[in-house]
């Protein structure tokens, strides 16, 4: 095995984690777009380990349906009775055995509550691990407050000779800042060997992983540890607010490489994004932005402010102010908003329009075609360059199946249009304003779908005497103005 890629990565994820008070499972919780565990998942499968485990127990039918959609090459390993972190080890070891699967190499052993590990910091574990010739190095961290953390006490040569917990740890112990993160590489044949040398005989009852250090130093192997560059990364989540804080910390860094990469970021507090959103040069984000699933910005894309976007690809130069869009495709040089909802299906051609209060659903818009307002398009196609005028409804369900509407291109469409599908327009065509469409319109052709207009005078003198509007009326008629001009 080369030095960076490990015979096997064991992820323990088997606790209950009761104090997140939550009927979801721990490690199913989710931040920037993906689980804890499957953070964990993903760092760990960028090492290109040979096996990678996953140690399940508490509600393990749900982990194990979640793990089989993120990574279906990650093996599971059931901890049927939560025995200790040596016992979830062992039992990891234990599946790739009962595989037939002989370790030689690195095994690294890690948590699936640790969302900020990186890929950076457990290669570098694993080279300093094989590179010093350790039989297990353990991954530390210098912390400003290690109250409640295992010690790590170190001999004259830099040797770890201990890991001491804070109830057992003596006062110039206590003062000792590197802190166990309970992460490791271990030579694979010797952590085998120790973990069978490993006993309960603890007020716990359990087997402790941390014994192994002890019983791999006494038996005259080498234990080392490396120290991460930045002490939030090995930090656990147990509870909602630590849950957040790991949010804040990783949406920092996904913000910070998009600007190091060219992007703009106006205020990076009040700006969310997933780990799997995409930015080019000098796409710009405005405040109060949330960028989520497989969402990409195009060089040039301007979005928000106040701005929920989800699996939506913006293209280049395109605009979106004040809106919701799901599932949808903005075109270069398409405006969007403000207060625009796209709903999945939706399709914007280039320099395409979406005003302020529409909302579309499974439909495509062509190149140049504007729908300024007050409008709904569903399930449609709009060709090119046709203006659809304000408050139109696209009227697409008739209470038991949905149909479609198709405008042609260059059309003129009215205000307060009702398109009753499934209805065709036809290029060039116009219709009338306060039409109902009902019929198929032929290209260039003008449709007047509604009522003649008919004017009742007196009414309001009959049926309103004495009201305000009737004092106007009568004043009107005195001054010989009867249209009140």
């Amino acid at each position: 095995m080369s030095p960076n890629r490990p015979a096997a990565v064991v992820i323990l994820a088997a606790g209950e984690g009761t104090r997140m008070k939550s009927a979801t499972p721990k490690v199913l919780h989710t931040l920037c777009g993906r689980s804890l565990v499957g953070h964990v998942v993903a760092a760990s499968r960028a090492l290109e380990p040979e096996h990678l485990v996953v140690v399940v127990g508490h509600a393990r039918e749900q982990v194990t349906e979640h793990l089989s959609g993120l990574d279906p090459r990650a093996l599971t390993a059931v901890q049927h009775e939560q025995h200790g972190t040596g016992h979830a080890v062992r039992t990891g070891l234990d599946e790739l055995t009962r595989r037939g699967v002989a370790l030689d190499g690195t095994v690294v052993v890690t948590y699936g509550d640790t969302p900020l590990l990186t890929v950076g910091t457990l290669t570098t574990l694993v080279a300093a691990h094989e590179g010093d010739g350790n039989a297990v190095t353990v991954l530390t961290a210098q912390v400003p407050d290690p109250t409640g953390y295992g010690r790590i006490v170190r001999g004259a040569g830099g040797d770890v000779t201990a890991i001491v917990e804070q109830k057992d740890a003596t006062d110039t112990q206590r003062a000792i800042a590197e802190i166990n993160s309970g992460v490791y590489a271990y030579d694979a044949r010797l952590l085998a060997e120790a973990l069978g040398k490993v006993t309960t005989d603890n007020s716990q009852g359990e087997e402790y992983l941390t014994d192994t250090l002890a019983i791999l130093r006494e038996a005259g192997h080498r234990v080392g540890a490396f120290v991460a560059a930045d002490h939030r990364e090995i930090a656990g989540v147990n509870n909602r607010v630590q849950l957040a804080e790991a949010r804040r910390v990783l949406n920092d860094r996904l913000l910070e490489r998009a600007m190091l990469d060219g992007a703009t970021i106006v205020d990076p507090a009040s700006t969310w994004v997933d780990v799997t959103v995409t930015f080019a040069p000098d796409a710009l984000v405005h405040p109060n932005t949330q960028l989520l699933g497989a969402t990409s910005l195009a060089e040039g894309a301007e979005v928000g402010p106040n701005c929920t976007l989800t699996d939506t690809a913006v293209g280049a130069g395109a605009r979106i102010s004040n809106t919701v869009a799901d599932h949808a495709e903005v075109g270069a040089g398409a405006s969007v908003g403000p207060y625009a909802y796209l709903r999945p299906g939706t399709r914007l051609g280039p320099k395409a329009k979406a005003g302020t209060y529409v909302e579309m659903k499974n439909a495509t818009i062509g190149e140049g075609t504007k729908v300024p307002h007050l409008s709904y398009v569903g399930d449609a196609t709009i060709g090119e360059h046709t203006n659809i005028g304000a408050a139109s409804v696209f009227v697409n369900y008739d209470g038991e199946a949905k149909h479609h509407t198709t405008v042609g291109s260059y059309c003129k469409t009215g205000s307060d249009n009702m398109f009753v599908a499934p209805v065709v327009i036809g290029d060039g065509a116009y219709t009338a304003a306060g039409s109902v469409i009902t019929k198929d319109v032929p290209a260039g052709s003008l449709a007047v779908a509604r009522g003649q207009q008919r004017n009742i005078d007196g009414w309001v003198a009959r049926k309103r005497p004495g009201s305000a509007a009737a004092q106007a009326a009568e004043r009107a008629e005195r001054q010989g103005d009867p249209l009140g001009e």
